[in-house]
């Protein structure tokens, strides 16, 4: 694939700006600055690296994303009350099409995965892929056994005509719970919690199918999705 080429479909603007970045000698390849849009390299297995203004940038055929989401950001490119959590990231990931795959409310922290393959955003966001999905609540008031049973069990949601179950419910203290779950419904956690008679004062998800959010990760911080931690993601 061409020097232009690489630049456009990783986002770094129209095929005239990727262009001009090249012939202003803003671009380098294996530690040296190339100056022709039409030199081709290799792309095979994601092997290459290129540098933008001195920034590396790892060559990826699809964009596959780990969020540490903090609260007041919402899942959208255009936010209602606070800001993208697409700022962020960096803006090539936008101009190439990255999107959340599935929302966390804004006041909902932690692991958020972003995608530019429909594909992927589809697997993983169809209620008919039923992964699990590990979110530690800190609930208003002390956790007990009947709440604990009764979400095991199954709650009955407004609106719904079918109990909801969790998959675990287990209490990691007297006011903090780890609940899985499989579906994806709006507000579903915080839901379930007031069904069982208590109510969500702090949400934050830690997993998704066999991969956790990364202890060393802060939160604002974004990392790449290797195949190590995507065949985690379907292993779950």
């Amino acid at each position: 694939m061409n020097l232009e080429s690489i630049l456009f479909t990783q986002g770094f603007g129209s095929r005239r700006q990727c262009r001009a970045l090249i012939a202003d000698a803003r671009v380098s390849v294996g530690g040296i600055v190339c100056s022709d849009a039409d030199a081709d390299f290799p792309t095979v297995d994601n092997a290459l690296t290129f540098s933008v203004d001195g920034v590396v940038w790892p060559y990826r055929e699809h964009a596959y994303l780990l969020l540490n989401k903090p609260a007041g950001y919402e899942c959208s490119r255009d936010p209602q009350h606070h800001l993208s959590v697409f700022s962020l990231l960096p803006p090539q990931f936008a101009e190439r099409g990255v999107q959340c795959v599935g929302r966390l409310d804004q006041d909902t922290t932690g692991l958020l995965l972003l995608s530019d393959d429909g594909k992927f955003v589809h697997l993983f966001t169809s209620p008919k892929r039923k992964v699990p999905k590990v979110y530690v609540a800190t609930t208003r008031h002390p956790l007990d056994d009947a709440q604990l049973q009764t979400l095991r069990g199954g709650v009955l949601l407004h609106g719904e005509s079918k109990a909801t179950a969790a998959v675990d419910a287990e209490a990691r203290g007297t006011h903090t719970l780890a609940l899985t779950v499989l579906e994806g419904k709006y507000h579903q956690v915080k839901r379930m919690i007031a069904a069982a008679g208590n109510r969500c004062e702090a949400l934050h998800r830690e997993r998704i199918g066999g991969l956790a959010l990364p202890e060393t990760l802060a939160p604002g911080a974004w990392q790449w999705l290797d195949e190590t931690d995507l065949g985690s993601l379907r292993s779950g």
